[in-house]
Formats: structure tokens, C-alpha cells, sequence
């Protein structure tokens, strides 16, 4: 929603996603306000209810009632974090989005501290929750495995990239779509994108009421979405790359099995073996077919690839700054969006 020429728009958007947590949300709505009253400057706090079972939606109601910079958005149904936290960063208007979870863990009194990371000069300000007030063996050390693991395939050092508490300038988060558990690597989207990103150390309050919504089985759906992001990131403009690859490889395998066959055909006694008596013919057929399939995969992702990025308009590249006279200006202007 743009801002009216009357109102000009927040300098911070803080967004809250809630799902059953009628015990805190309003307590937790309560004392962001009052953390964000004593900011120098405007903001506004936009709380999502992920479609609630409970009394969380009047909860919310109460914890913002009379104050005109708060908004509270309610979903039909439960649509998961990813899509509540999607719907209130659409709503946002800030030059500077904060996002942090309802259930009371994450302390708003950390948010100033990421705000002066963001004026220092980063573009995102992720929290580390180096206490965890969780329980070790089903939260705290599946949560390290995953974050050693991400850190490593995605190439961005982040120590903590399940802590939700984080704070973006806004024009990393323009423009992504978010889907399954992709939330979680908003960060590192950011930083793919170009972003300066920091971790400060945050405090984490243990849960005081209702139960965790994450489970270990969210763990590996977190790592399968992680391999979909760094495949689409390496490949997502060449997938004939990795397929076309294969393809070569298969056929070269199919080669020398070929020459094998070969070998053994005209090998002198007792290692002679016509053509029918090794299964290395049917295994050079099984390769060259694989191999040529796996290229015309690869070709046919290449035009969808194509056609995708044309009709999306996507951009290749993002100006971070251009230079002219005496003045800096950070411009968006229309980026080349060819594929090629």
C-alpha cells in the first residue's frame, strides 16, 4: 500500500506474523510499542494474524488499539510463517523492514542495535542467538548441523540464519517471492543480491507460554529448500550447464564401454568375447540414450529459462550506486532483463 502525499511513509516497518499465541500477543505488540516510541524515527508496526484458532486476532486488536502507526492483518486461513510474514512485508512501507517472530523470544529491545548496523552502512542486520533458551538436542543442535550446512553450500558465513529476528533495507526484499520455507533465507537471498549483511549478538528469552510450532522434521524441508535456492542460483540462468554436463559424461562412459567391447571382441584367446556374450553393448545404448536425453533436457530448460526471464522481465543486475558530479544518487532504473 504506497503512502498518501498527506502521510509520507515510515522510516522502520517492524512485521510480527502470530499463529496461536493468545497468551503473548498482545503483551509482545504492547512492549514493541513501546521500544519504537523512543525511536527518532517514524514507524509503523504491522502484526499478521496466520490464521489464529484461538483468541490471537483480538488479542492483537488489544495490543494495538489507538495507536494510528499499527496495523493488524488477519490471513483466511493458516498459510504457514513464509506467506504471513510475505503478506505484512507487502504491506510494510518502510525504508527499513524489521522482522522478528510473536512468541515472545526475541527481545525488541535488540532492534535499536540493528537499526545503527543499517545506518553504519549494512543492508541487513541479522540476530545470533549465541544463549538459546531452547531445548539442545531437538532445537539448538539440529539447528546447528543445518546452519553449518547452509553456511556451506550457500557460501554466506551466517552463524544463526534460523534467528528471525533480522532487519533489511527495504530494497532487498522487493521483488522476491516467497514460497515454502524460503523466509529463512531472506539473508542470504540479500546477500546473492549484493546486500552488506552483519550479525550482532541478540538476546533470546525462553518460551513462557503455548509450544514451539517448529519441529525436527521442519530441518529437512528447511535443507531441500536451501538445495532448490543454490540450484537456481547457479543454474537458474544455464541449466543446460548441470544437464548438458551429465549428458557429455554419460556419453563419454558410453564410449569407453564401447571400447571395450571392442577390446574384447578382438582380444586374443581366452579373453575373446563376441558382442552378446558381455553386457557392454547394452550398457553403451543405456548411456548414449541417457546422455542425449540429459542434453535435450538440458535444451529444453534453456528455452523455458528464456522465456521465463523475458516474460518476467527479471533483471540481469542491480545498480548499488552511480556517481555524478558532486552528488550520489541510488537509482532503480530499467535494468536490461535479457536472458542471454
Amino acid at each position: 500500500m504506497s503512502a498518501s502525499p498527506e502521510e509520507p511513509p515510515p522510516r522502520v516497518s517492524v512485521v510480527v506474523p502470530f499463529f496461536d499465541e493468545e497468551d503473548v500477543a498482545e503483551s509482545v505488540l504492547k512492549e514493541l510499542r513501546m521500544v519504537l516510541g523512543d525511536l527518532e524515527a517514524p514507524y509503523e508496526l504491522v502484526a499478521v494474524d496466520d490464521g489464529s484458532r484461538d483468541a490471537t486476532y483480538e488479542r492483537i486488536l488489544a495490543g494495538i488499539a489507538g495507536d494510528p502507526q499499527c496495523v493488524a492483518l488477519r490471513l483466511r486461513r493458516n498459510s504457514g510463517q513464509t506467506a504471513a510474514l510475505a503478506a505484512g512485508i507487502d504491506r510494510a512501507r518502510g525504508e527499513v523492514v524489521v522482522l522478528l517472530d510473536g512468541d515472545g523470544q526475541n527481545d525488541p529491545e535488540d532492534i535499536p542495535r540493528l537499526l545503527e548496523a543499517l545506518e553504519a552502512g549494512f543492508d541487513v542486520a541479522s540476530g545470533w542467538r549465541r544463549q538459546r533458551r531452547d531445548a539442545y538436542w531437538t532445537r539448538v543442535f539440529p539447528s546447528k548441523v543445518a546452519n553449518a550446512l547452509i553456511a556451506r553450500l550457500s557460501g554466506v558465513p551466517i552463524r544463526d540464519l534460523g534467528c528471525s529476528l533480522k532487519a533489511y533495507r527495504r530494497e532487498f526484499l522487493e521483488g522476491i517471492r516467497l514460497y515454502g520455507e524460503m523466509h529463512r533465507f531472506l539473508a542470504i537471498h540479500a546477500v546473492w543480491e549484493g546486500a552488506r549483511l552483519t550479525e550482532l549478538e541478540v538476546h533470546h528469552r525462553p518460551r513462557t507460554s503455548g509450544r514451539s510450532k517448529y519441529g525436527l522434521e521442519r530441518t529437512f524441508k528447511v535443507v531441500l529448500d536451501l538445495i532448490v535456492m543454490v540450484f537456481l542460483r547457479r543454474y537458474g540462468t544455464k541449466p543446460i550447464y548441470p544437464f548438458g554436463g551429465f549428458g557429455l559424461l554419460s556419453m563419454a562412459c558410453g564410449f569407453l564401454a564401447a571400447l571395450a567391447a571392442i577390446a574384447f571382441k578382438f582380444a586374443p584367446p581366452p579373453y575373446t568375447k563376441s558382442f552378446v556374450e558381455t553386457p557392454l553393448p547394452l550398457l553403451v545404448v543405456l548411456l548414449v540414450l541417457v546422455g542425449v536425453l540429459s542434453i535435450m533436457l538440458g535444451l529444453l530448460a534453456e528455452m523455458l529459462t528464456r522465456t521465463w526471464h523475458e516474460s518476467q522481465a527479471k533483471p540481469v543486475y542491480r545498480l548499488a550506486e552511480v556517481r555524478g558530479g558532486d552528488e550520489v544518487e541510488r537509482p532503480s532504473p530499467e535494468p536490461r532483463t535479457s536472458a542471454s
